[in-house]
């Protein structure tokens, strides 16, 4: 993972960037509206099985930004991982504002306006960054912090658990499938918001020097 992702001069953090530029202009330029649309159609297709409708109602809370704060703010309680708590704050934060601004100011893609034919549920499944006043679509705030946090956990973990860390990105990926699934996101809008965090944490873990726990083999 260090080798190839965490360095901005690398071959991979290059790639994730023009990767978000590629997706970022499909998306400006609408040529993607068509397909997308079809998909979001087929999921709306799909809802109406509780037990799914629920599991991705409960991950796009999670993507929340206040259960992720939580969760960095009692890592940075704790003296050992405090620095890694302020990094996650940090880029947790970044992230959210940045893509509430690419959303109204930038791209200003509009959500998609399907009914969720699923399961009611206690609260609306919530916007991304509606306490900031992000309307827009692109990218995906909740994506984008899923990505953050599957980085920054996963390159700390990365050395001591050289296997289980991968395990972190599938937080992300069902985190995105959620804001697809409950119709509060086009499939580009996810793809640009977890490659918009990946960038994020990237930079400021590199920049304040994120830690890394030794491997079993060094403690």
């Amino acid at each position: 993972m260090q080798k190839f992702i965490f360095d901005i001069r690398s071959r991979g953090f290059v790639l994730v960037v023009v990767g978000f530029l590629i997706f970022t202009a499909l998306v400006y330029s609408e040529v993607s509206v068509d397909i997308e649309e079809s998909i979001i159609i087929s999921f709306q297709n799909m809802a109406g099985n509780s037990t799914i409708d629920y599991t991705f109602w409960i991950f796009t809370e999670i993507g929340g930004i206040w259960p992720i704060l939580i969760l960095s703010f009692v890592l940075f309680i704790k003296r050992s991982t405090r620095r890694i708590g302020l990094i996650l704050v940090l880029a947790i934060l970044l992230s959210t504002v940045a893509a509430g601004y690419f959303k109204d100011y930038a791209i200003e893609r509009d959500r998609p306006s399907l009914e969720f034919l699923g399961s009611e549920f206690p609260i609306d499944p919530e916007a991304d960054t509606g306490t900031l006043g992000g309307k827009g679509s692109y990218p995906s705030g909740h994506s984008a912090r899923a990505s953050v946090v599957a980085f920054v956990i996963g390159y700390v973990m990365s050395e001591r658990y050289p296997n289980a860390w991968k395990l972190l990105w599938l937080f992300p990926i069902v985190v995105g499938i959620s804001r697809i699934y409950l119709l509060q996101h086009y499939p580009l809008d996810v793809v640009g918001g977890i490659l918009f965090g990946l960038i994020i944490a990237n930079i400021l873990s590199l920049k304040l020097k994120l830690p890394i726990l030794p491997s079993k083999s060094e403690t």
